[in-house]
């Protein structure tokens, strides 16, 4: 099991499950009976892919009554974007260095106008 948050929380995200009940909850809080409405598995399945989420921080579960609703916690997600943003960069810079390149091919092939 990963022993830093970052990577506990990439571990709980490399799951598309995980990754569909997030996007539920950013829609709002959802109980596990409606969480686990899309998905043809048992209900425990999807408990220990909450498990899973609620280990990461990525999600809480209240108390209403009976009702233990889930609500989405947004604090790991924006740590794991933090980390990706250097990554963004390095690639758009790639990108933009290819671009340029690619322009001054198509610039030194283009046919020379006559004087």
């Amino acid at each position: 099991m990963p022993s830093d948050a970052l990577s506990t929380t990439f571990a709980a995200l490399a799951d598309p499950t995980r990754r569909a009940i997030l996007a539920r909850l950013s829609d709002g809080a959802a109980t596990v009976g409606e969480l686990a409405e899309p998905f043809e598995m048992s209900m425990p399945a999807v408990s220990r892919h909450l498990k899973v989420l609620e280990r990461a921080g990525l999600i809480t579960r209240g108390r209403a009554a009976q009702w233990r609703p889930c609500q989405l916690e947004a604090g790991p997600l924006k740590d794991a974007t933090d980390w990706l943003e250097h990554y963004r960069r390095f690639w758009e810079q790639s990108f933009d260095r290819l671009d340029d390149y690619l322009k001054e091919l198509q610039s030194s092939r283009a046919p020379k106008k006559k004087s």
